[in-house]
């Protein structure tokens, strides 16, 4: 190794210990990522639970044996349409969750293992966020690249329909990892807090606007708010990122080594992919579970803005 090599690989081991939190003694969990690999050795142990994340249709075309499949319905409340202040994707009340996750045959001593089948990532990192809010986090793990890249290594699939064994769950110690809209607005610019917005950038920027059941969104994005679209936190084949990666895109966007992230995007879903991201590299996590959809009802003190791109 050169002198200048050696020296580029001191600075770039030196920033990723300055921006990698757990590369400075606190709790990251690269546990959190299971590889095909592991996963196929592991598919036959007892008490493993294999969650299919994705299209029910493409779920009966082929899935990973043994695997339930899960949508977000099953985990979530269900939306009452009637009221105009309903939100979609709301995390349900402790003892209804213990019911729903029961039914998906996990236990107390179940190993989770959750997977993206032919869908986007976002939808089971929503899934490991709840079984992290319901205080099985420490037990649960996604499958780097999901369904595809177990496909790709060469991996088995089938059609077969897999055996719904139902779980037993003891009262759920849930944990204080979802915020609301006064939380948000309060803890803004708060040293030691990051406020994420977990949405692709063109939402952000206010170049786009999303729109909820009944109506559009507020333009841009809550004023003060940081921006790492979940569209970053994989590459093409869907495998995350590597850390120094991560931590690169964390420090781009302005959150400092061992900040609390506060995520949101549209309706809750996609900013679980980035808090997972921020999982990793062992930053504290906390959900605004409205997001956008209810930061858009509350009155202008609820302040929003765009960048200079979505002023074009």
């Amino acid at each position: 190794m050169t002198f200048r090599s050696l020296a580029r690989f001191t600075l770039s081991a030196v920033v990723f210990a300055a921006f990698v939190p757990g590369a400075r003694g606190q709790q990251a969990r690269p546990d959190l990522l299971v590889s095909t690999g592991w996963l196929a050795a592991h598919l036959n142990d007892p008490g493993l639970v294999l969650l299919h994340v994705g299209s029910k249709k493409d779920y009966e075309a082929e899935h990973i044996p043994g695997a339930r499949f899960v949508s977000l319905n099953d985990i979530s409340t269900k939306m009452d349409h009637d009221k105009p202040d309903a939100l979609m994707l709301q995390m349900p009340a402790s003892e209804e969750l213990r019911t729903r996750l029961a039914a998906l045959g996990i236990s107390d001593n179940s190993r989770v293992i959750v997977y993206y089948g032919t869908d986007w990532v976002t939808p089971a990192t929503r899934v490991v966020f709840t079984l992290d809010y319901a205080g099985l986090g420490a037990r649960t793990s996604l499958l780097d690249g999901g369904m595809s890249t177990w496909k790709r290594e060469g991996h088995n699939v089938t059609a077969e329909k897999s055996i719904e064994r139902q779980g037993s769950l003891s009262a759920l110690r849930v944990r204080p990892i979802i915020v609301d809209a006064d939380y948000v607005k309060s803890h803004i610019g708060k040293r030691g807090i990051s406020v994420v917005d977990g949405r692709a950038a063109s939402f952000y920027d206010g170049i786009e606007t999303g729109e909820g059941m009944r109506s559009k969104h507020k333009t841009g994005h809550i004023a003060g708010a940081k921006s790492v679209p979940y569209t970053e936190i994989t590459d093409d084949n869907l495998i995350f990122r590597t850390r120094e990666q991560l931590a690169e895109i964390f420090a781009k966007a302005g959150v400092q080594p061992g900040d609390t992230i506060v995520g949101y995007c549209h309706i809750g879903q996609q900013a679980t992919g980035m808090l997972f991201a921020g999982r990793l590299l062992g930053h504290p996590v906390l959900l605004y579970d409205g997001s956008f959809e209810d930061w858009s009802k509350h009155p202008a003190s609820y302040a929003v803005e765009v960048s200079t791109k979505g002023t074009k």
